[in-house]
């Protein structure tokens, strides 16, 4: 990450609740890092001290500032986010996930901020009444909402009344070079668990949250291991801190895979800091959720020359082409899930293949590089059009 600092480029603050194991978060630390520091200074702020993302990553904690919120409806948390915006003169903030989306409108006009990016990581989901309340009212405290997916963009469409012209689709991208096949990674990753070098492993990376719809995939995993009882399925992630319902629902999954006998052959292995050997550890994985933003995790796995099984919801059609990088299949469809499973892991020449034309897709179409750009542009334009109306000067506030 290069972290020189041009005083006439945009100060910009990316602001999320934690630096915890999840998709949007790994996305902040790609953007911070992806930056051309001649257009734009980041400074990651989290409402929260749980970093482990960040815990051996001393260049991001360089830029990495917490207002630790006091509770659900900490309100002074507002007011020292407008203090520490106003203090570092941030010039655009971009805000991820509800609460830090609403602490963010709230906070920009006391501070002076000039634009406001709200996001959308999801598609197609129920927001609760206050959720859905909060967002109407502070609608016009925003100036675009960037989506992660066509589908977001359109869920906020329909859901909020939002404009088109207020909405910009900018997909997430990976580090290929953090991520990419690696022959000693993934059999250290294996022996780690007990897994031989020979033996098919399946694997999947979701946190315990209903939408990842882990009951499909281990009911595909009972199917596969009727044809190949010597497959190993891998699933990682852990329970999510601020949901009620997680636990409850990891209990519930747990108990299937009682149910299902599938014993040692499905391993429940927590949260991985080493995800680059996750995916190099297995032959392919499968994303069965039931929505979707733009999936990191496929985009590692393809990343890693891994082939990728996924449900048809919100852009996966777009980023997985079906029989050339991966597999799409209905949402709930275990039974063709494990058919594609089973065809890929009997026919290894195709299994390379495949793999090796998901990394070339990855590599060429979802770059942290390429993502940061489109990010940067969409910040200079909003800022650009917010300065016209009082003639744009040479001062680093507006130019």
């Amino acid at each position: 990450m290069n972290v020189v600092q041009n005083s006439q480029a945009l100060r910009v603050c990316l602001l999320i609740g934690s630096l915890e194991f999840g998709g949007a978060e790994r996305q902040v630390i790609e953007m911070a890092r992806s930056f051309d520091r001649r257009r734009i200074n980041p400074v990651i702020c989290t409402l929260s001290d749980k970093v482990p993302l960040v815990e051996n990553d001393p260049e991001t904690r360089r830029i990495l500032h917490t207002i630790s919120k006091r509770g659900r409806f900490d309100l002074s948390a507002v007011t020292r986010l407008a203090g520490f915006l106003r203090r570092r003169k941030i010039n655009v903030v971009h805000a991820f996930l509800f609460d830090c989306e609403i602490a963010a409108r709230l906070a920009a006009p006391l501070a002076g901020v000039q634009v406001v990016i709200a996001s959308e990581r999801n598609a197609d989901y129920r927001r609760s009444r206050l959720h859905q309340c909060a967002q109407l009212v502070t609608k016009p405290l925003f100036d675009v909402m960037i989506a992660n997916s066509h589908a977001g963009a359109r869920f906020n469409v329909s859901t909020l009344g939002l404009d088109e012209s207020r909405l910009r689709v900018v997909h997430n991208g990976v580090d290929t070079q953090r991520f990419k096949p690696d022959p000693a990674a993934g059999p250290a990753f294996r022996a780690k668990f007990g897994i031989g070098a020979e033996e098919p492993v399946v694997g999947m990376a979701g946190s315990f949250k209903r939408q990842k719809d882990h009951g499909t995939f281990l009911r595909m995993a009972a199917k596969v291991l009727e044809s190949r009882p010597d497959c190993r399925f891998l699933i990682a992630g852990d329970l999510v801190s601020d949901s009620v319902d997680s636990p409850v629902y990891a209990t519930e999954i747990r108990e299937l895979a009682r149910e299902l006998k599938l014993g040692d052959r499905c391993l429940f292995i927590g949260n991985q800091l080493d995800i680059p050997g996750f995916f190099n550890a297995c032959d392919l994985t499968a994303l069965l959720s039931l929505r979707e933003g733009t999936p990191n995790v496929a985009l590692e796995s393809m990343a890693c020359g891994r082939p990728v099984i996924a449900t048809d919801i919100a852009d996966n059609s777009i980023i997985i082409r079906d029989g050339e990088v991966g597999h799409i299949v209905p949402t709930g469809d275990w039974a063709g899930a494990a058919n594609h499973t089973l065809r890929l892991l009997g026919n290894p020449v195709e299994l390379q293949r495949i793999g090796a034309a998901a990394r070339e897709h990855v590599c060429r179409e979802f770059t942290p590089a390429r993502a940061a750009a489109k990010l940067a542009e969409i910040y200079l334009e909003r800022y650009r059009a917010k300065c016209r109306p009082r003639q744009m000067s040479l001062q680093p506030e507006c130019w």
